[in-house]
């Protein structure tokens, strides 16, 4: 059994909960999540001890305001930059669906030097943010559900060609939360993802 390590850091006043799993010596890997979502997602999904069990560093946090953290005035930028700061994690892949998305995008493109690379499921704001997608230069995974209503499959596209170094992946039939529709399929591209950039 992974362990699955629960830890709450405080940052300028704010409480942020976090789950962890895996080798602290392996590349990190720094879980958002959607609207309706938490860290716990990624423990029920068997996300976290996927990663774990091929030897990445897994952190999944609560964004404040969801899960286990309370909502406080801090912004999820912030947010970000504090948990990297003080889980010690070295330019992390930032996992991000849907709302989870737009921030881990937003956040590569504020502060490139922090990010390793990016896996965009079904991310919202890609629009909102079209302009400056050419200015990202991490490996990207764009991961989308075929039949995702609430962040049409365009963005991915989208994604897809103002990204230098990002590759699409269709979850035929799947909705928008499609990593939840067909977690095989997701497990094995977010990991074969991973291993080319550590390789």
């Amino acid at each position: 059994m992974t362990k699955i390590e629960e830890k709450v850091f405080g940052i300028n006043g704010c409480q942020v909960h976090t789950l962890q799993a895996g080798n602290p010596e392996g590349q990190d890997v720094l879980l958002l999540h959607g609207m309706a979502f938490q860290a716990q997602t990624w423990h029920d999904l068997q996300t976290l001890s996927t990663l774990a069990e091929a030897g990445f560093h897994a952190v999944a946090l609560d964004l404040p305001g969801f899960g286990k953290s309370p909502q406080c005035s801090m912004n999820p930028q912030e947010v970000l930059v504090a948990v990297i700061e003080q889980a010690g994690l070295k330019k992390p892949v930032l996992v991000g669906p849907s709302m989870g998305g737009r921030v881990s995008l937003e956040f590569a493109l504020a502060r490139p030097d922090l990010v390793g690379g990016l896996v965009l499921v079904g991310a919202v704001g890609v629009q909102e943010n079209r302009k400056r997608l050419a200015e990202i230069k991490v490996p990207c995974l764009v991961v989308w559900g075929g039949m995702d209503t609430i962040s049409p499959l365009e963005n991915g596209k989208l994604l897809e060609h103002s990204i230098d170094n990002a590759r699409l992946v269709i979850i035929e039939e799947a909705p928008h939360p499609c990593y939840l529709d067909n977690p095989d399929i997701w497990h094995h591209e977010l990991l074969a993802f991973l291993k080319e950039q550590s390789g």
